[in-house]
């Protein structure tokens, strides 16, 4: 049992594990801090939150367990600030979408309390935000990762791991570099693939026509481009090296399909389509029906 949990970020991600342990019984006091007032206090009316604290240094006060939901270029300077005022016995972790950044950040903030850091993301969402956005089954049957650090002891990874169980969460592990390469390619990419399409016929003289005539193939794709802009600015920023690399693989690819186009290589561009419906179908055999645009 969690006994005071703080939630630095209360948004979809911190308020839907607020919601998850309120609702499994695992929590007997949530407190939250955020840069948004109306926010929290939308919180606080959902029961999300039983308290609002004015400061990261007081929100971890008395806090056994704390969770940092907030981007991830905001967190090197949270890190800084609650170091001091942690308890001795209080856990942390985060829920950033990049690894190796982040525990970059709690290294040089936290100093000799590194060891009470758990680096975690949960592989969970939606494209809306906000504490309204939350939800308490968010994380039903779903995965999340853990990237535990050389400082952590099997107890202090057992108690985090604990936590985003009881949230109905799958736990797995993995070394932080293979995280952020692997995320590079299944989800920082193709936001920035959707952001870019998006953007490119948004800035057309005729965007509205373009736009009024996009079927569900189109809506499919760019349903993440209408994710946070300043979060995934940062996530595309703090995992770079590793995004231009897989943004090379694809614009490599991309620029096949450009040659096989203009060669008309039927044969080639059906062996690539077959491959990728295939590959596609073996992840998700049991996937959505997926309907005909034309």
């Amino acid at each position: 049992m969690i006994r005071r949990l703080a939630i630095l970020g209360v948004g979809l991600i911190g308020g839907s594990v607020a919601l998850a342990l309120k609702r499994a019984g695992q929590v007997q006091q949530v407190v939250g801090f955020g840069r948004d007032r109306a926010n929290l206090d939308r919180a606080v009316d959902r029961g999300v939150i039983d308290e609002i604290a004015p400061s990261p240094e007081a929100a971890v006060a008395g806090a056994d367990r704390v969770l940092l939901a907030m981007p991830v270029g905001a967190m090197a300077g949270t890190f800084v600030r609650i170091g001091p005022h942690l308890e001795p016995h209080a856990l942390v972790t985060d829920a950033g979408s990049t690894k190796q950044d982040v525990i970059a950040a709690a290294r040089a903030g936290l100093g000799p309390r590194i060891d009470c850091f758990v680096p975690g993301h949960p592989i969970a969402g939606v494209e809306k935000s906000g504490a309204e956005a939350a939800l308490s089954d968010l994380y039903e049957g779903r995965n999340v990762i853990l990237t535990p650090l050389a400082e952590n002891t099997p107890a202090t990874v057992a108690a985090i791991a604990a936590l985003w169980t009881s949230c109905g969460a799958q736990v797995t592990e993995m070394k932080a570099v293979e995280h952020d390469r692997i995320f590079a390619a299944v989800s920082h990419l193709p936001h920035l693939a959707a952001f870019a399409l998006v953007d490119e016929l948004a800035g057309r003289p005729e965007a509205e026509l373009f736009f009024r005539h996009a079927g569900s193939g189109f809506r499919d794709f760019t349903r993440i481009a209408g994710s946070s802009p300043a979060m995934w600015r940062d996530i595309a920023l703090a995992n770079h090296q590793a995004l231009v690399a897989e943004l090379d693989a694809y614009l490599s690819r991309l620029s096949a399909y450009r040659d096989a186009l203009g060669a008309g290589d039927a044969d080639g561009l059906m062996q690539s389509f077959t491959r990728a419906s295939e590959a596609r179908k073996r992840w998700q055999p049991n996937g959505n029906h997926i309907e005909n645009d034309e």
